[in-house]
């Protein structure tokens, strides 16, 4: 790793097993064989620092949204060397209730967020039950608390955090979906999130059943091609073969912590 390049970690905190096709595709039939989603958070290292994107949800959370937690983040950061207190910088990718939970735990952090996603999260489309069905009051409003601590930077469409490290407007899934691009050793490797839930939404062009724009989504797979040097740099959100492609950050992480600036394994 060079003063301009950076580490990639993937952190998975929790699993929801028994989905069928049409939970996880629009149009898939729901007799077809089940998959998993994986929940994760990511990290990123480099010389100006450690940041962070996205938070996940606690254990109250999982137990409501019937998600198995398998490790809280807080653990799968400092299995990856990263103390929460020492964070500075959080990317919120959107604030669905598996990205912005555990509000708390990152009490140095200065976050960053799409305008429209705050705009979305706390307008009239939060009167529809449909529209607000991933969305938790209370991770929206301790956003809203944060911005009044002066903790939040907004974002309209693409940003910089750090040098070699940007932020790349998507919408779709949520309307201020926004990705992550990050150079590394082996190029520019972009932290899809929601853009992609799986490999197979990209590879196949299909939607995920909660898309507040379908055109958006599959527009957003040509950004997000267009963002990294190849499509083996294209990480997705929810994908359990992320940690079958990638090494684990150290062999007794196998299956929790992957880096994801290294070449994947196949």
């Amino acid at each position: 790793m060079t003063g301009s390049t950076h580490e990639i970690y993937a952190i998975r905190y929790a699993r929801h097993d028994g989905r069928s096709a049409a939970q996880n595709y629009i149009g898939g039939d729901a007799h077809e064989a089940s998959q998993a989603l994986d929940f994760y958070v990511w990290a990123i290292k480099g010389a100006h620092g450690t940041i962070v994107v996205d938070t996940g949800f606690d254990a109250t959370m999982a137990q409501k949204r019937g998600r198995a937690l398998l490790k809280p983040v807080a653990e799968g950061l400092e299995a990856a060397g990263i103390r929460p207190d020492d964070v500075t910088d959080v990317v919120i990718s959107h604030l669905h209730y598996d990205h912005a939970g555990n509000y708390d735990l990152f009490p140095r952090a200065r976050y960053h967020l799409q305008e429209c996603e705050m705009h979305f999260a706390t307008g009239r489309c939060m009167c529809d039950a449909g529209m607000r069905v991933a969305f938790e009051a209370d991770d929206v409003a301790a956003m809203v608390h944060k911005v009044f601590r002066d903790r939040v930077t907004f974002h309209d469409g693409d940003g910089t955090i750090a040098p070699g490290i940007t932020l790349h407007h998507i919408g779709g899934h949520s309307k201020g979906l926004q990705s992550v691009r990050v150079v590394t050793d082996r190029g520019p490797v972009v932290l899809a999130s929601d853009a992609s839930h799986l490999y197979s939404h990209l590879d196949q062009r299909k939607v995920f059943p909660i898309a507040y724009d379908a055109e958006a989504v599959v527009a957003g797979y040509d950004k997000l091609k267009a963002l990294a040097a190849s499509a083996r740099h294209i990480v997705p959100g929810h994908d359990p073969d992320v940690l079958k492609r990638y090494p684990a950050a150290r062999p007794e992480l196998e299956g929790w912590v992957a880096r994801l600036d290294v070449a994947p394994k196949d």
